[in-house]
């Protein structure tokens, strides 16, 4: 039995080799797949080695790998994009402080997964006015048509600050992609987030004027060629919008007196509280009677303008519409004030200092400049027996004159006393100017 058992452990020990054998054999199969390998690179300028050439790369290689350059004197490394397979383009602007020369040091790194391969090269190697193109001229791709195929804004509830408009086309790759926004002065760059397909977006701000009249322009460019796709804004405006919407925040606001001077800013804020907007082509602006809606700057939430004005009062008639129809119209006026005068007349025409007056009631009539405001003071002191008098005061009252400088006030005392004396003491006053004068009358 012990000798029977011995054989089949030795058996057993016999067949071990072979299963190490069987085991080790698929690992040698699995070896890792091979490193990227960088087969060409290609380098062009449209101009000298200086701030503001542009550089385009083109690298030959491994397809689906992540391509990047490093050039010495360059404080960044470029990312390259996969345009076709095995093909890898970029662009770089040179800046300032970059300091490149034709023998800098280019080098061209493929990584896929956790391996990579890389060549390097002289830049003078690998431009293409200077010299061969480095490695074996790789065989054309297949060429896209150069068109813009889809040219789509994401759906918008409202048009208002804060809203994003969400770009997407497709089209060549490899080219440069900018939409133009029709009363917004910058254009907008769309990325290439893929061959072909290029995203962007754009925040609205509140001192935008988007012109809703006009299509959006996207501009494809490679090269000298250029393709154009326009795309009309269709937004779904509430349909309950009935209220009209508001004029707030006038500037000046309603009857103030404002200083002369050059460059008198005029201005509002359009309130639309849960409506569809203010459309900016609806604003009309009159000024005095004047039409100065093409010296202002609208947009859906405010207007502003910039006038010379003489002195006197103004007036501003303001209409709009929103967007779903609903009217506002807001008048208002203000008033420019002269130039400060060096002093302001004051002086009574109808009593002379020290004349007697009679009668309960007593009116003065004078005149100063025109819009000033009159301080008036009146004290009645009368006589008591025993030499001595009693002081009360009468009247007292801020008075604004007329067009021509005219005012006028009456007083009347409690007691007529003979012998009384009145003393009236007035204030005029204009931009900051002040001119005092009194006046003494006695109770017959």
């Amino acid at each position: 039995m012990k000798k029977h058992l011995r054989n089949h452990v030795a058996s057993l020990f016999l067949m071990v080799p072979c299963v190490l054998a069987i085991v080790a054999s698929p690992a040698t199969a699995l070896a890792q797949n091979a490193s990227p390998e960088v087969r060409s690179v290609e380098v062009r300028s449209d101009g000298d080695l200086e701030p503001g050439t542009r550089l385009t790369f083109r690298v030959m290689g491994t397809p689906r790998a992540r391509a990047v350059l490093r050039i010495s004197g360059l404080r960044e490394r470029i990312e390259l994009r996969e345009v076709a397979r095995g093909l890898y383009v970029g662009r770089y602007v040179l800046k300032r402080g970059d300091r490149i020369e034709s023998d800098s040091e280019i080098r061209a790194v493929l990584r896929s997964d956790n391996r990579s391969g890389a060549a390097t090269y002289t830049l003078a190697e690998v431009m293409s006015d200077q010299g061969p193109v480095a490695g074996p001229t790789p065989p054309s791709p297949p060429s896209a048509p150069f068109v813009i195929e889809r040219f789509t804004l994401a759906p918008l509830d409202r048009i208002e600050p804060g809203a994003d408009l969400r770009f997407a086309l497709d089209g060549f790759p490899g080219a440069t992609v900018r939409v133009d926004l029709p009363g917004i002065e910058n254009d907008i760059a769309l990325r290439e987030v893929r061959p072909g397909h290029y995203e962007g977006s754009y925040t609205l701000r509140r001192s935008d004027n988007l012109n809703l009249s006009r299509p959006m322009v996207a501009t494809l460019r490679a090269g000298d060629r250029v393709v154009t796709a326009n795309l009309q804004l269709q937004v779904a405006q509430p349909s309950n919008d009935n209220r009209p919407p508001n004029l707030v925040n006038l500037a000046p606001r309603e009857g103030e007196i404002i200083p002369a001077g050059p460059n008198i800013q005029i201005s509002a804020n359009f309130e639309d509280r849960g409506g569809s907007g203010v459309d900016p082509a609806t604003v009309r602006i009159n000024l005095s009677g004047r039409n100065v809606t093409s010296d202002a700057q609208i947009t859906s939430n405010s207007f502003a303008l910039r006038a010379n004005l003489p002195p006197g009062r103004h007036s501003v008639d303001v209409s709009a519409r929103d967007r779903a129809g609903n009217t506002v119209r807001k008048e208002w006026s203000f008033e420019v004030a002269a130039a400060a005068p060096a002093t302001v007349p004051l002086q009574v025409l109808n009593h002379a200092n020290n004349a007697q007056i009679t009668g309960g009631t007593t009116q003065v009539q004078g005149r100063t400049a025109p819009f000033a405001s009159v301080t008036i003071k009146v004290d009645a002191i009368a006589p008591v027996p025993g030499g001595f008098s009693v002081a009360q005061q009468v009247y007292s009252q801020t008075l604004q004159a007329d067009a021509n400088g005219n005012f006028s006030f009456n007083f009347s005392p409690r007691f007529l006393v003979p012998g009384t004396r009145y003393e009236i003491a007035m204030v005029a006053s204009k931009a900051n100017v002040n001119t005092e004068s009194k006046l003494v009358l006695h109770q017959r």
